[in-house]
């Protein structure tokens, strides 16, 4: 059952509504933790250390439909967490029978880790998905304007001259950086099976030769790793899913500065497939979805430190620690679940305008082009005359409004030179065909 205070995601935009949304709301972390539990004991039936109709039984029992989820969140303040008032509801939903094989040998802590990662595990998979569709539609766009000039800028002003196509190679292969992180993450999340002290001691007393290979078994029951140890207060699952979510952020947002940069009024130079509108103001068309993705870019790190900080946890199992990362990771998931998305959609619907981005390479009167020019008069006129007259020249061709190369033909010194083509923003791209080449060639 669902309660009707669930959080729908009325002030998240950016996931609601997202696969990342579905896999992570409070069904699901009660499925996941169900699927802990009924694993549990399957794994031990497995072993020999239940009878296999208690595997059946509790799995039969363990639906999410027959819980209450706004019940189970209010006992869970009497112990701390969701698990120990989901557990006596499952045994007595397994029946007298059986029910004492639900939970058995485990500790709380063992079902929340477990559950946590399942959690991530699920999520992570329309993440990567998403992942996928944002660097297939980059590479088009880089593709497409392979040659595209464009200003390049650095702290704001104008440069010298790149290529929109090795801008959006330059996305993508952040994208894919993303891509790969996620993956590795994704592919070593652990099970969690260790006891009271992560000691496996309880399975021993219940029977097991070899409690060591309970683990791998209850791992496998679920689709997770096998941990190499109890990882009760050894956090390094949480920390990496903590940095690769930090990191996808963060390279989705770059995309997302950019295009925010880019699709100002003023620069106009690309425009979101279907921006959204204003309240107050019937002109607008708003880039919706980059305002969302760099939103998500801005809180991630600060949910990553706190996931980072619970790596601080004292003795065999911590107070506090863990309990610290339920929410930040959830909503670390979600974030960048919803932002995976909106950039796939983004750089699926980004409309490029080449005229304006060649008209732009004009505003600085050919001054754009500048460093080409200082190093091909240097050796005709010395370092430091090459600098002094092209600093002149910048001076007037602002003040007068004049293009620099009207200006470098007026030159005395320079009548016998030939600088033709030399001002030509467009001839100055430098090696950023192949650099977008070679950036495609990454899968």
């Amino acid at each position: 059952m669902t309660s009707a205070d669930s959080d729908t995601g009325l002030l998240a935009p950016g996931w609601a509504g997202s696969p990342a949304a579905a896999e992570t709301a409070d069904a699901a972390f009660l499925r996941a933790l169900l699927d802990a539990e009924a694993a549990l004991t399957r794994a031990q039936a497995a072993l020999g250390l239940a009878p296999a109709r208690a595997a059946t039984a509790v799995t039969e029992a363990a639906g999410p439909g027959r819980f209450d989820v706004a019940s189970l969140a209010g006992r869970a303040r009497g112990g701390g967490n969701p698990v120990i008032p989901l557990v006596a509801e499952l045994t007595r939903a397994v029946g007298g029978e059986y029910g004492p094989y639900v939970h058995r040998g485990a500790t709380s802590q063992d079902i929340m880790d477990t559950a946590m990662m399942l959690v991530a595990h699920r999520a992570l998979g329309p993440v990567l998905a998403d992942l996928d569709r944002c660097g297939r539609a980059l590479a088009r766009l880089a593709a497409g304007h392979r040659d595209t000039p464009m200003p390049g800028r650095t702290l704001t002003q104008h440069a010298v001259p790149t290529t929109f196509g090795l801008k959006a190679a330059g996305w993508r292969s952040l994208v894919l950086d993303a891509r790969d992180r996620v993956t590795a993450v994704r592919g070593s999340l652990p099970a969690q099976l260790g006891g009271a002290a992560g000691t496996l001691a309880a399975f021993s007393a219940y029977g097991a030769g070899d409690p060591t290979a309970l683990p791998g078994t209850y791992a496998r029951e679920l689709g997770l790793v096998e941990p190499p140890l109890p990882w009760h207060t050894l956090r390094t699952p949480v920390a990496d899913l903590a940095g690769c979510l930090a990191f996808a952020a963060g390279a989705l947002g770059k995309l997302a500065a950019d295009v925010l940069t880019l699709s100002r009024t003023e620069i106009a130079e690309v425009a979101e497939g279907s921006g959204g509108g204003s309240s107050a103001m019937p002109h607008k068309a708003n880039p919706v979805r980059s305002t969302l993705i760099a939103a998500a870019a801005r809180r991630a790190p600060q949910l990553a430190a706190t996931l980072y900080g619970s790596l601080v946890a004292e003795d065999e199992r911590p107070a506090g620690a863990w309990h610290a990362e339920w929410e930040p990771l959830r909503d670390l998931l979600r974030l960048v679940g919803g932002a995976a998305r909106d950039a796939a959609e983004l750089a699926e619907g980004l409309r490029v305008r080449p005229d304006t981005m060649r008209a732009h390479l004009g505003l600085t009167h050919g001054l754009i082009v500048s460093e080409r020019l200082s190093a091909e008069l240097a050796p005709l006129l010395g370092r430091a005359r090459a600098k002094e007259l092209l600093t002149e020249l910048a001076r007037r061709a602002y003040e007068e409004g004049r293009d620099l190369g009207e200006l470098l033909t007026a030159e005395t010194e320079l009548q016998e030179v030939d600088l033709t083509g030399a001002t030509d923003p467009v001839r100055y791209t430098g090696s950023a065909g192949t650099l977008t080449d070679r950036a495609l060639e990454r899968r």
